[in-house]
């Protein structure tokens, strides 16, 4: 019983550290952070109530809306790889 335990255990940090997101190199930093100044503005009329991933998706989709120092910042962002398809 307590090697059943210990396996899932191991299995479950495993299953963490697989899950875990690489570290975002000082280039992609810099991007982002310049990417946040530039957009600030924009962010907080378009996307107010939007954080993370759900901000970044509501930027992209006003993105005729953007101020061009906005544009030209998120057109530096290197965009994630797609999901794998299942």
């Amino acid at each position: 019983m307590k090697l059943n335990s210990w396996l899932l255990a191991a299995a479950l940090l495993v299953g963490t550290a697989v899950q875990a997101q690489p570290a975002v190199s000082p280039e992609v930093q810099a991007a982002r952070d310049a990417m946040r100044q530039a957009c600030a503005a924009d962010q907080k009329s378009l996307c107010a109530d939007k954080q993370g991933r759900e901000m970044m998706q509501c930027m992209r989709a006003n993105a005729d809306k953007l101020s061009q120092g906005c544009k030209d910042a998120m057109a530096k962002l290197p965009r994630p790889p797609a999901p794998p398809a299942n």
